[in-house]
């Protein structure tokens, strides 16, 4: 099926916080998700550099939603769960051509 109405949504918090980002999804209209535990690894500098503590357990959530309700997921996982909280989250979206099993 050729669907591109369709969007992956990727967010990479700290261990622990897939629970709230999967909360504030579902507020904002998402159905459900995938987690998967993940480690991140970055610049041996970039603690001493930026002055901040990087903790290398991560959880991934993955997110396939209608394009017309990422923005709005988007933006609360920015808000809520973002850089600056203790979740220090990342989140971005890619187009996705093709969905099956999905109502």
């Amino acid at each position: 099926m050729n669907n591109n109405d369709y969007k992956l949504i990727i967010c990479i918090v700290n261990a622990g916080f897939s629970g709230e980002v999967m909360d504030i999804a579902r507020r904002e209209g998402a159905t459900g998700g995938t987690i998967i535990h993940a480690r991140g690894t970055a610049n041996p500098n970039a603690e001493k550099e930026f002055q901040i503590a990087i903790n290398p357990e991560k959880d991934m959530i993955l997110l396939t939603v209608k394009d017309e309700i990422k923005d709005n997921i988007l933006k609360a996982i920015y808000d809520e769960a973002g850089f600056g909280t203790d979740a220090n989250g990342v989140a971005f979206s890619l187009p996705v051509t093709n969905v099956v099993g999905i109502k």
